[in-house]
């Protein structure tokens, strides 16, 4: 479990934009800045489709001497299809002029032996191109997810993480399903195609031309459906993603749902979804269902021509009946390639669709460090703002030229009515923001200089609502430092006064939570975000309604906790409940994005304004 929990506070610092849903700054987080405003907009970018397939060649490409080695057993295998039914054809004439049988059973040994070898260079060209393709896969899919994991936030406030999942595993299910049979599908049919047609002009080109009637009506049926189908594949593609995003949704807000009995609102809406769904996908399929159909009409159309054709040239002589058996047969295999390659069209479509969505995520800019940006070792956690201008959007600023400051060791509060901007100074100070203007220092070093990684490492968080892995307890509070010893667990779960009710469970430290932490209390899962925080040993604790969800006789305990964690470091608490800020050394009130007092407690209170106004209401 622990190697998969790579970069500490990377799922917490997601977390932690999503939960303002529940906190002050919701109604303040508005459209992202515009560099991202097309990766919102809910629909596929449409890219050139040769430059897709030609960027997904180029992770293919590190394959390339396997490839050749896959391309020649295509070769082998295709020239092998075209043998068998010439040397048939081939053995007619000789029984018909010579009358002879006996040479029948090593035509019989010679054909199994062809086939034979076609049938293993067709297995070990699928083997060798799955292997291939399952390595490409692996390597997209891992680096698409490293790339999740490296965006800004912004990028997350407007995407449904159930659409994001979408392109996660449909749509690379679709590239893998291509590639496993598609690449060779397509070289082997064209191949198969030239070899015949090489060879009934060898025969014969006068049937050669009887049989090619039929691929001028083949190439505009084809333009007529795949017009239309490419068009059903990504509205399909994008109805997916949507419906799947849905599902996250309203699966992990089913408590919202329940409470305010809103089943048969999700229901109908999800129906109108899944209609949506539902209609691209059956015009996409009804559409690409046509080819076979079309191909095996022109294929029959073809045979009867051959074979109506051929039996008059026969009786004069034009062509001997073993070309007709090699046309007759060669007329079946003529259609297959175009029809395998119709079909194969209509995989290449969907997965060029799904590659696009794929590539659209992998283009979008990743956060990134200002070029010669720092490494913070350790911070003593002096901080400060200069002049520091936000918005979430271009008509009005959450924090409108912010300036304060921070001694190392002190405790700042940040109180102030819902979308006052408590949430977003933290958001800045962490980087998971960058302010329009102004200037945020630490240790009188701009955090823009600073690595930002190496930054949030020195910080740690306690949210209002936590998030917890499907992992043991002990798993769950050792996320906040990886190396930690199972002492320095169990005690950082004592500081948070998390032992009693873990002692209680059936495995305690080793009992494994449910999804979410489902199983537990929120109040417990509140004392375990704590205890992670607690083992972090961060130089800047942030502290956003931390304590809003437990008891009053377990918040005393966790404040006693609270106050030997915040010794000696820069200690940032938003709350709304006043009592639990009192002890604090300065308290900053803010209101429309401006600090509008400061001061401790008592001198607040003496000062007879806001803030005496909020502790008395």
């Amino acid at each position: 479990m622990l190697k998969k929990l790579k970069e500490p506070f990377q799922y917490e610092r997601i977390d932690f934009r999503r939960n303002k849903k529940n906190s002050e700054e919701h109604e303040s987080s508005t459209a992202p800045p515009p560099k991202h405003q097309a990766a919102y907009s809910g629909k596929p970018k449409v890219q050139n489709g040769y430059q897709t397939i030609k960027r997904v060649w180029s992770y293919l490409a590190t394959y390339k001497i396997q490839i050749i080695f896959i391309l020649l057993l295509v070769v082998i295998s295709s020239a092998l299809a075209l043998i068998g039914p010439y040397i048939v054809g081939k053995s007619v004439d000789f029984y018909l002029v010579n009358r002879e049988t006996n040479f029948f059973v090593q035509i019989l040994i010679i054909l199994a032996i062809i086939y034979l070898l076609h049938s293993l260079a067709l297995w070990l060209q699928n083997v060798w191109m799955v292997g291939i393709a399952q390595k490409t896969i692996f390597t997209l899919r891992t680096q698409l997810v490293k790339h999740l994991h490296r965006l800004p936030l912004p990028f997350f406030d407007k995407r449904q993480h159930g659409e994001l999942m979408s392109r996660v595993t449909n749509d690379i299910e679709n590239i893998s399903s291509t590639l496993n049979s598609s690449v060779i599908q397509i070289f082997s049919s064209v191949l198969t195609f030239v070899g015949i047609i090489a060879v009934m002009l060898f025969e014969s080109v006068l049937l050669t031309v009887i049989t090619m009637l039929v691929i001028p009506l083949m190439f505009f049926g084809m333009r007529w459906i795949t017009k239309r189908t490419s068009v059903f594949f990504k509205e399909q593609q994008r109805e997916v993603g949507e419906i799947n995003g849905y599902i996250e949704e309203t699966i992990s807000g089913q408590k919202i749902v329940k409470t305010f009995s809103q089943e048969e609102h999700v229901i109908r809406e999800f129906r109108e979804k899944n209609k949506k769904l539902r209609k691209a996908s059956f015009w996409a399929q009804t559409y690409s269902g046509f080819i076979p159909k079309v191909m095996n009409v022109l294929n029959n159309l073809s045979f009867a021509f051959i074979a109506g054709i051929g039996a008059i040239l026969v009786l004069y002589d034009h062509v001997s009946v073993g070309t007709i058996v090699i046309f007759a047969e060669y007329s079946r295999q003529f259609t297959r390639p175009l029809n395998d390659l119709a079909n194969q069209f209509n995989m290449l479509l969907s997965a060029v669709a799904g590659a696009e969505r794929v590539f659209d995520i992998l283009d979008e800019e990743q956060e990134k460090n200002k070029q010669g940006a720092k490494q913070v070792a350790s911070l003593r956690g002096n901080v400060e703002f200069k002049d520091v201008v936000f918005s979430y959007d271009s008509e009005k600023s959450t924090i409108a030229g912010m300036n304060f400051d921070v001694k190392a060791g002190e405790v700042l509060a940040l109180v102030g009515p819902t979308g006052a901007g408590k949430t977003t100074v933290v958001n800045l100070l962490a980087k998971f923001y960058q302010p329009a203007s102004g200037e945020i220092r630490i240790d009188d070093m701009p955090i823009n200089d600073m690595d930002t990684e190496s930054l949030r490492s020195q910080m740690a968080f306690v949210l209002q609502d936590t998030f917890l892995f499907q992992a043991t307890i002990r798993e769950n509070i050792r996320y906040g430092k990886l190396d930690a010893t199972d002492e320095e667990v169990e005690k950082a779960a004592a500081l948070a006064n998390a032992t009693s009710f873990i002692n209680k469970l059936p495995d305690g430290f080793d009992t494994v939570l449910a999804q979410d932490g489902s199983g537990i209390s929120q109040g417990q899962k509140q004392l375990l975000s704590i205890a992670r925080a607690i083992l972090a040993d961060p130089a800047i604790l942030i502290l956003d309604e931390a304590t809003s969800s437990i008891d009053t006789i377990t918040e005393i305990k966790i404040q006693d906790a609270l106050q030997v964690l915040m010794q000696g470091r820069t200690s940032f608490i938003i709350a709304h409940r006043l009592n639990t800020i009192e002890r604090a050394d300065k308290i900053l009130v803010i209101e429309n994005g401006n600090v509008v007092e400061e001061g401790s407690h008592d001198v607040l209170l003496a000062a007879d304004g806001y803030y005496a106004k909020l502790h008395g209401a």
